[in-house]
């Protein structure tokens, strides 16, 4: 198709405003699926995806549209997440398009990551067209939340469509003014081959399947390419788009988006970011990647069989091959011996990862309770990061340690503008300023009822580790809605928190918290952590320590078999010696009795 022809857009929005289910309604216009099918959410593949009814994988489809006119089209839409944790995606889609349809729920109207993935779009210098869902619900306000649209983002009234995902009304509109607002690709004739890998996934029976967007160029099966940034020459077996499925095709030209079969089959020699070219008389100027995306949450994740650890790391391998924000290196310690510490872009990312590793590869995995990233200044000002507690260096070496803080944005109904506050203050937050979002005059009153607002704060990522979010949904019924972004390390009072079993510390249980806050965090685990180890046949001591220093202990009391049982009258003496008996037996288990840790033990040190 001629690039005049070709439309490449995102769908973007803030979570459950119907991103997914407005991509089916396309499917359905542009006859790729019937309407009678009774299919939701097409093109979240994976059963999590489906389960969770969210998207956490962005998903490209070609749809073909013919205007009343006759004119044909080819639209590339990519269809994206909306939770902050999977921003990365949202990225990394935009830099493969020309324009963007903002979704926007009618009832629920701008929400934290409506901001966010608007400051993405226009980073990208995408054409943007607002749209606003759900108009078929009795609680929806659509002409509120256009006026809304209006002032914060400076969109005139008259670009903004209404139309209901659901029901399919007005979608038929959207794709008209898809083909009339979006600008085509733009390429330079005579260029040579220029593809952007934006997403890939390995396939046991055919290797490794790179999504890619052609800048410049064609190419066709059986080509040999070269990634310019690993340096790698590969045969090209297999092109083609999506439509949904997979469908071959003999010739991919600029302004496509679609996939390359190769022969690789190591993971480390197709890198998403990476540029595709001819490998005979191709360009020397690769296509602008992706920034880096750096881990922010860590955790450790380790076989419960030690055999395991080849099959895990392989795993791993391939899910990042899958999911690039994934990081892992390898890690050991004494309570649960060869596992890796892996980094990801948040705890719904890190919940993901686990699940996927369990479900589509069959591993039985621990994970420990999740940390940042510190930065520790030693003596002689070098630096060390740290991504695990108990790498942390003794005090005497020690001039200072930095956290990371962020800066949050949060959309709340004003009503809850004083519990958020105080949930904020609670977890070291520091104000920043407050706006509002959403006004409505009174009818002929100059008085101005707000009904939303804008908080924006900074606060340790530490604290939003500990059920913030939990805590902020709770606090404000559940309207509340978060946005956050990486902002600076800063000093902080911090102290290494070491937990103590059975004389044995547990470097896996190890944290580093806030010395104000350290007696209250060393009485909170270990009567946890009381309740989640069960009972043995002796006694097991629980301590926390800070610098060697104990300042908290509990105690599982043994379990105790009643040994008088068969005892009925008699000498008291014989009483004492089954007594006797019994308490050497816990002795000599002691020495070789060990502890059962389950997972719960270590999301335990999560509560608040």
């Amino acid at each position: 198709m001629h690039i005049a022809k070709i439309r490449n857009f995102s769908i973007i929005a803030h979570i459950d405003h119907g991103k997914s289910t407005l991509a089916d309604r396309l499917l359905e216009q542009t006859g790729l699926i019937q309407k009678d099918s009774n299919v939701e959410q097409l093109l979240d593949k994976m059963d999590i995806e489906r389960e969770r009814g969210i998207t956490i994988k962005g998903s490209p489809v070609s749809l073909p549209y013919k205007e009343s006119n006759g004119e044909e089209y080819l639209l590339n839409m990519i269809d994206t997440p909306g939770h902050v944790d999977f921003s990365y995606e949202v990225s990394r889609a935009l830099e493969a398009c020309e324009g963007a349809v903002l979704l926007v729920d009618a009832s629920q109207g701008v929400q934290a990551q409506t901001i966010a993935n608007v400051d993405l779009a226009l980073e990208n210098k995408l054409t943007i067209i607002p749209v606003i869902n759900k108009i078929d619900l009795p609680q929806s306000e659509p002409d509120r939340v256009a006026e809304d649209i209006v002032t914060l983002f400076g969109f005139a009234k008259e670009e903004i469509l209404f139309l209901s995902a659901k029901t399919g009304e007005n979608v038929d509109q959207l794709l008209k003014t898809i083909v009339k607002r979006i600008p085509c690709p733009k390429v330079m004739p005579g260029e040579k081959l220029r593809a952007l890998i934006f997403d890939s996934l390995y396939d046991p029976y055919r290797g490794i399947i790179t999504y890619v967007r052609v800048f410049d160029g064609s190419i066709r099966p059986n080509e040999k390419i070269f990634m310019m940034g690993t340096k790698v020459v590969s045969e090209l077996t297999e092109l083609g788009i999506f439509v949904p499925e997979p469908k071959q095709m003999e010739l991919l030209s600029a302004g496509s988006v679609g996939y390359f079969v190769t022969n690789l089959k190591s993971i480390q020699e197709s890198k998403v970011g990476d540029t595709i070219t001819l490998a005979e008389s191709g360009s020397n100027i690769p296509v602008p990647g992706f920034r880096k995306q750096k881990s922010m949450v860590f955790a450790g994740i380790y076989p419960t069989e030690g055999e395991d650890y080849n099959e895990l790391r392989k795993s791993l391998e391939r899910l990042q091959l899958n999911d690039a924000a994934i990081s892992f290196t390898p890690d050991t310690t004494s309570a649960l011996g060869f596992g890796f510490r892996c980094g990801f872009l948040g705890l719904l990312h890190m919940e993901i990862v686990q699940e996927r590793l369990e479900r589509e590869y069959g591993l039985q995995i621990i994970m420990t309770a999740p940390t940042v990233m510190y930065k520790v200044i030693l003596n002689n000002n070098n630096i060390l990061e740290l991504s695990s507690p108990a790498l942390l260096p003794p005090n005497n070496e020690i001039l200072a340690i930095q956290e990371p803080w962020l800066n949050v944005s949060v959309v709340t109904p004003e009503e809850y503008i004083g519990p958020v506050m105080e949930l904020i203050s609670s977890r070291r937050g520091e104000f920043g300023n407050m706006e509002y979002l959403q006004s409505k005059e009174e009818n002929s009153s100059e008085k101005i009822r707000a009904l939303s607002v804008l908080i924006r704060f900074s606060i340790p990522f530490s604290e939003m580790l500990a059920e913030f979010y939990d805590h902020l949904k709770s606090c404000s019924r559940g309207y509340a809605s978060l946005d956050y972004r990486f902002a600076d390390y800063v000093d902080a009072d911090l102290v290494k928190l070491d937990i103590i079993i059975s004389g044995s510390r547990i470097d896996a249980l190890s944290m580093i918290v806030h010395r104000s806050e350290s007696i209250y965090h060393a009485k909170k685990i270990v009567k946890k952590l009381k309740e989640i180890i069960p009972k043995q046949l002796f006694d097991i001591p629980l301590q926390a320590a800070i610098a060697g220093k104990i300042i908290s202990r509990e105690t599982i009391r043994a379990l105790r078999k009643d040994v008088l049982a068969k005892c009925y009258g008699g000498d008291i003496t014989r009483k004492r010696k089954l007594l006797e008996k019994q308490k050497e037996g816990k002795k000599r288990m002691k020495k070789v009795g060990s502890v059962e840790m389950p997972q719960e033990a270590f999301m335990a040190l999560l509560k608040k």
